[in-house]
């Protein structure tokens, strides 16, 4: 049965905050955590450091996994079902983290919190894809990206205080009332964007399928490669940004707000990229921030190694303005970039790009934050390594896209 239609269709700029909210509850996830990871290790009796990285690597996994389940479920029984349902997974995960006593049951329940959160990332790009297209597309997005950005902001603040006048287990009870929050929001306010008539049988060919379209195009597969190379430092840092800040460079209860300062550089860059692209073209910016991404990383690289992997606070901080800057120039472009070959396949399309993408993201930024010692290198070099394979990367995939179109385009 098709999910009941609102009297009434949301305001862009209602669309837009919903959109937003949705897609932010990852990054809520992981952001708010952080300032807490060294009392759920010492609680839950981790011996090694770098171990208690999993509890941000392991929702990515869960995440991985999902997208595909609820792309299915999404082009199949509806967006809003597959939406909702990922929500309610979500919150079971949530309680179970809340509940754990043992890393093992920690780790499971953030597994969980992954699966659950891959619906709404998944089905809120399809709900855009279903309403947008091309350079339009990306500026929602674009939107969406630098409406949500104030969730890195106050997230490890929220983690923060909340730590002082609770443990960090009531961290994990307002990620469950603020997902009950936006079930109920999307659920009344949000109509239904895939007709009954455009929906297909829930089969696992119809994945395999989607797999094979993705990787038989090369536009689309080599733009999700993209998408994973450059995500795979930021997965680092974020595993690593407790340790690089409250323990390398001692900045104790300051890191949220070095955290918040890192993140404003992704919501400039993906305010700027919403004029940006329609003036100069998805592929331009990408391909400028990955150059400037992999020119950055080399000299900087060269800096730290000369501060034996401990550069000047300040000095870090500049670099990483930068490299986050073009960060948020790349997520929103090369997302759109990948998907738009996919129209006719928006939900299951959305899911395998995302798997792919991520698992290439986790495998990298998982290597480079267990390499972490004490030294920024580990990250600094994975940033520019990411850069320089990302441009080779980009332009295999450019050549397939002209190629097809029999010419160079002009304007994407």
């Amino acid at each position: 049965m098709s999910p009941r239609q609102p009297h009434t269709d949301v305001s862009f700029i209602e669309f837009v905050a919903l959109m937003a909210t949705l897609m932010s509850l990852v990054a809520l996830s992981i952001d708010a955590m952080l300032p807490a990871l060294g009392d759920i290790g010492r609680d839950l009796g981790v011996d090694r450091e770098n171990d208690t990285q999993l509890i941000v690597s392991l929702i990515f996994l869960g995440m991985a996994g999902g997208q595909l389940i609820f792309g299915q479920l999404a082009d199949s029984a509806g967006r809003k079902v597959a939406l909702l349902s990922g929500l309610g997974i979500y919150m079971a995960g949530s309680l179970l983290s809340l509940a754990s006593e043992t890393f093992s049951v920690m780790l499971a329940g953030r597994l969980l919190q992954g699966l659950g959160v891959a619906g709404p990332r998944v089905v809120t790009i399809a709900i855009i894809r279903d309403q947008y297209e091309g350079r339009r597309m990306a500026q929602v997005m674009s939107i969406v990206m630098a409406a949500f950005v104030i969730v890195p902001l106050i997230a490890p603040a929220l983690g923060q205080a909340i730590l002082l006048v609770a443990s960090w287990r009531a961290i994990f009870g307002v990620f469950f009332a603020i997902a009950v929050g936006t079930s109920l929001w999307f659920g009344v306010r949000q109509r239904e964007t895939l007709p009954t008539e455009r929906r297909t049988p829930f089969t696992f060919v119809r994945i395999q399928n989607g797999f094979r379209e993705v990787l038989s195009n090369q536009a689309a597969l080599g733009y999700t490669i993209v998408a994973g190379l450059v995500s795979g430092p930021f997965i680092a840092y974020l595993s690593t940004a407790r340790q690089v800040f409250q323990v390398q460079y001692g900045l104790g209860e300051l890191f949220p707000m070095y955290f918040a300062l890192l993140s404003l550089a992704l919501g400039a860059a993906a305010l700027s990229n919403a004029g940006l692209v329609m003036r100069f073209g998805m592929s331009r910016l990408v391909r400028w921030a990955l150059w400037t991404t992999a020119a950055s990383s080399a000299v900087f690289f060269g800096v730290s190694h000369g501060a034996s992997g401990q550069p000047p606070l300040w000095a870090l901080i500049s670099f990483l303005l930068t490299a986050f800057f073009c960060q948020g120039i790349l997520f929103g472009n090369l997302n759109a970039l990948a998907m738009e070959p996919l129209g006719h396949l928006a939900g299951i399309g959305a899911a395998v790009v995302g798997t792919l993408s991520t698992l290439i993201s986790i495998a990298g930024g998982t290597a480079m934050g267990q390499a972490y010692d004490g030294s920024v290198l580990p990250l600094v070099g994975g940033f520019g390594l990411s850069g320089i394979a990302g441009l080779g990367v980009m332009t295999w995939a450019e050549s397939g896209r002209h190629k097809k179109a029999g010419r160079r385009p002009r304007g994407t």
